[in-house]
Parts: C-alpha cells; structure tokens; sequence
C-alpha cells in the first residue's frame, strides 16, 4: 500500500489505496471461494502479465488482505488465498458484481434503443 497517514480523512480514498486498481479487484473476486495457485490465478485474470500479478499479490499480502503459502517441495507450490480480514471484502465484491451486472444490462439495453431508432 501506498504510504498513507492512518487518520486519512476520506476512508473511501483509503480503502481504493489498498485494493483499488484493475488486478487486485480481480485478484480478491477469484479468491473469494477458492484457494488458487499462481498458474490458475493468471489463467483466470485474462489479460494479467505475470510481473504485474506478481506485484499485486505481493502488495496484498503485505496488506495483510492475501495469505501466501509456499510447500516445501519440488517443484515448489504457492497457493494464494484470503485471510480473514480479506473475506470481510466479499460482500463490497458482491455488491460490485451486482452493480456491474447492472450496469452492462443497461448498456445493452441503450445499445438496442439505439440500434432501432
């Protein structure tokens, strides 16, 4: 996380500080029912380079928003999953998803107003 003071008058300027952006909302979205490994997280997020995903893991973990385990083994195995003040995110990203289900039926819907006229 960017350094921020901890009294940040706006808590909504805050809170994007922390998991704002385009990768780590999708990060957290994956995350939310299932532990995952570094592969299927990138295969999950189209569009994600792998040193972009990487540094955004890193930065919600140390967020203390993602937990990281590695297994001591060949080849090594990284799982990526929330910690419990991660899933206190689950509900905004429900309220997201919603909202952008919404939204793009509402696009549609002007699209196809448009189209007829």
């Amino acid at each position: 996380m960017k350094n921020l003071p901890l009294d940040l008058e706006c808590p909504v300027q805050y809170a994007l500080n922390v998991f704002g952006g385009k990768w780590k909302v999708l990060i957290i979205h994956q995350l939310q029912d299932q532990t995952l490994r570094f592969s299927e997280l990138k295969r999950a997020i189209s569009g994600v380079t792998q040193k972009m995903l990487t540094s955004q893991l890193r930065e919600l973990e140390n967020d203390e928003l993602v937990k990281r385990v590695v297994y001591p083994q060949v080849p090594p195995k990284v799982e990526y999953s929330l910690t419990p003040f991660g899933k206190t995110l689950i509900p905004v990203m429900d309220c997201l998803c919603q909202w952008g289900e919404t939204y793009k039926n509402h696009k549609l819907q002007t699209a196809r107003a448009e189209v007829t006229i």
